[in-house]
């Protein structure tokens, strides 16, 4: 079994073959495959398609590169809805987390004010939703650890996902002390990328969940296609050669890591 911790299944490089791309997935070994938004206006798309197939799920968020593009009644809209949600009478809901959030100091124009600050209003605010409602959380962590880790310890959350991460292995354990796994995908299949692979073959391994950032990140031998949710085993067998498992071990494990900090992937959605 398989996890896809984080695939914009709703993407527009799918162009409607959404349900096709994710059928694809489960017939490669995929079990489950987590939709985060970015936008309030992606909100109903991503829930729409975790609800056309049981072995979808979504995240709701604003994600930090559309943060320019939003206003604070978004942050309202999120909170009804998640409240809406969590609320529902058989309290079974496909939301599994709040994400996209973070943020993102490798665009230039996102460094600077107001847009820096906007930034980090939008992922403080979001943190608190995420608490508020006891839900993990998606995090976009590019060229801002140390600013997101600052955040974290104050707006104490219970847990979630550095995506993409690519920080050093201090950070990483600040991550980990504060309840989060780390998520590697198709940036650890190029053997240039020497930090992340040394990062996926030394941190703990109850740590690791793999994700695919579909269709984005794509892995060495897709470059430069898009990615799908299908190669998400392929690129778990690298991480199996890098740290010297099986792929049974790999897939068990980074499965079991991903459904602990995203509990309501238990749930039984039969």
């Amino acid at each position: 079994m398989w996890i896809d911790t984080h695939c914009h299944l709703d993407a527009a490089e799918f162009a409607g073959a959404s349900f096709a791309v994710a059928e694809d997935a489960a017939s490669a070994g995929v079990s489950a495959i987590v939709i985060p938004a970015v936008h309030s206006s992606n909100f109903a798309t991503v829930a729409a398609l975790a609800h056309q197939r049981t072995d979808c799920f979504y995240a709701l968020g604003i994600h930090p590169m559309y943060v320019p593009t939003s206003q604070e009644n978004d942050l309202s809209t999120l909170r009804c809805e998640v409240e809406r949600l969590m609320s529902l009478a058989d309290g079974k809901t496909k939301l599994v987390a709040i994400g996209e959030i973070g943020l993102d100091f490798f665009v230039p124009a996102l460094t600077q004010s107001p847009l820096k600050e906007k930034q980090e209003f939008f992922y403080i605010e979001q943190l608190k939703i995420a608490r508020d409602f006891a839900l993990p959380v998606l995090l976009h962590v590019r060229r801002s650890q140390d600013i997101i880790l600052k955040h974290l310890r104050r707006i104490q959350v219970i847990g979630g996902i550095a995506h993409a991460f690519n920080g050093s292995e201090q950070q990483a354990q600040v991550f980990i002390d504060l309840g989060f796994k780390l998520g590697f995908g198709g940036a650890m299949t190029y053997t240039r990328a020497l930090q992340i692979r040394r990062l996926a073959t030394h941190l703990p391994f109850d740590s690791i969940v793999l994700e695919t950032d579909a269709p984005d990140m794509a892995p060495s031998w897709l470059h430069p296609a898009f990615n799908r949710p299908a190669e998400l085993p392929q690129i778990g067998r690298v991480l199996a050669e890098l740290r010297g498992l099986s792929v049974e071990q790999v897939a068990a494990q980074t499965s079991a890591n991903a459904q602990a900090v995203m509990p309501r992937l238990l749930f039984d959605r039969r």
